[in-house]
């Protein structure tokens, strides 16, 4: 598949509460469209990768302290946030091609790659597909699919396809619960009101959310030879995860060539929305500038 490249980049001022850095803004231009992306503070290349139907707000509660100290990428996937990319093709090997397009945009040759949820998938298929762009993996929330995949719930499964139909706010309301901890949305109602206005200020399609849904199922069933990926990993997991349960985070751990595990204890699936401190510590931490 052939796709054109490049970006339009002009320093944009923006200081709200979330954001008090400088930012960039790109559109990349890929095959039918282009997708939206921002990059944000300076020193060595850090890309971002969201999960299934996320836009980049996603990241609004960690960019700014992983900001302070990388040059961050962020971007809409194809059907969120402001990208006009089709959403055809909708497959991990694209979305693949999607976040490398990205880093080609931006001039970026090698970064340090963050993928959460249905973005691990992407950032373990862009690590097979082009190791010499990945210096370094970080892997929140996901895993490696195949036959030893262990699936979400019962009742979780159940919650979201009641759900599924309703107006984005009330879906929305419905189902993040799911992906955090239990008792976390009761303890931080204020907070849960904040992650879903911004969830609203662009919401995402059930056409594209079934399509990305597609995407992970056809992931699951290929599953991904990791044992072959040579890039340092850091694998980060929450152990109430009811989105993806702890045991994909700890088998893609034990398979990965070069990797760190990190379980973080009582958190759920959404763990830069939960608990973005120290979601961001454990990147910063582990994903050093310093290395070659």
């Amino acid at each position: 598949m052939s796709r054109t490249v490049g970006g339009e980049k002009g320093w944009v001022t923006r200081a709200d509460r979330h954001l008090e850095v400088r930012k960039a803004e790109l559109r990349v231009r890929v095959a039918g469209g282009e997708l939206y992306a921002e990059e944000h503070g300076a020193g060595e290349p850090l890309i971002l990768i969201a999960g299934l139907g996320q836009a980049l707000w996603i990241w609004r509660w960690s960019l700014p302290a992983l900001a302070q100290h990388r040059r961050v990428l962020v971007y809409d996937a194809r059907g969120t946030g402001r990208s006009t990319a089709p959403l055809e093709p909708c497959t991990v090997d694209a979305m693949a091609e999607d976040a490398e397009a990205v880093l080609q945009a931006a001039g970026v040759t090698r970064a340090d790659v963050l993928g959460f949820s249905m973005g691990g998938y992407v950032a373990l298929t862009l690590a097979l597909a082009q190791p010499a762009r990945v210096r370094s993996l970080v892997l929140a929330g996901t895993g490696a699919g195949g036959p030893g995949r262990v699936p979400r719930p019962p009742e979780v499964r159940a919650a979201f396809a009641e759900a599924w139909g309703l107006e984005p706010a009330e879906f929305g309301r419905r189902t993040l619960p799911h992906a955090l901890a239990p008792g976390w949305p009761e303890r931080n109602p204020e907070r849960i009101e904040e992650i879903l206005a911004a969830r609203l200020e662009r919401p995402t399609s059930y056409e594209a959310i079934s399509a990305h849904a597609e995407a992970c199922y056809g992931f699951y069933r290929a599953g991904v030879e990791v044992e072959r990926i040579q890039a340092p990993a850091l694998v980060v997991h929450g152990d109430a995860d009811r989105i993806i349960p702890v045991e994909n985070g700890r088998m893609l751990a034990s398979r990965l060539p070069s990797a760190e595990y990190v379980e973080l204890p009582g958190r759920g699936h959404d763990l830069m929305l939960e608990d973005p401190e120290a979601f961001s510590r454990a990147v910063l931490d582990r994903c050093r500038p310093s290395r070659p």
